[in-house]
């Protein structure tokens, strides 16, 4: 257990010293995730999601241009995108299916395997 605390003390004191003003970092003791809020210069949000412990990229991620706008929302399972991931430009809206880390589709047409990778 103390080792566990530990750990969480050590991961939110590393994080927190990296640019206070342009994040915020919550540990949610429920999930045991990280919630964190980034955001532009102009003091919009640029970025909302989570990450584990280890300091991966872990559930839904949230992106926004400078004027609040969504511009992408996703996935990701310890570091790598998964799932259904969603681009926006204007008024157009993009589906990408991930598959560990590669594109498997866009738009449901199959990409081949390999050939994308994030």
């Amino acid at each position: 257990m103390k080792k566990y605390i530990l750990s969480i003390v050590v991961v939110m004191m590393t994080l927190l010293v990296y640019g206070q003003k342009e994040k915020e970092l919550t540990l949610n003791e429920e999930t045991g995730l990280i919630e964190a809020v980034y955001f532009h210069d102009n003091g919009m949000v640029s970025q909302t999601g989570t990450f584990n412990l280890e300091r991966k990229l872990h559930g839904e991620w949230i992106s926004f241009n400078e004027e609040g706008a969504k511009i992408s929302q996703g996935t990701y399972e310890n570091g790598m995108r998964s799932g259904k991931w969603y681009f926006w430009q204007g008024d157009t809206v993009k589906e990408v299916v991930y598959n560990n880390n590669i594109v498997a589709s866009v738009d449901g047409k199959k990409t081949s395997e390999g050939i994308v990778k994030n």
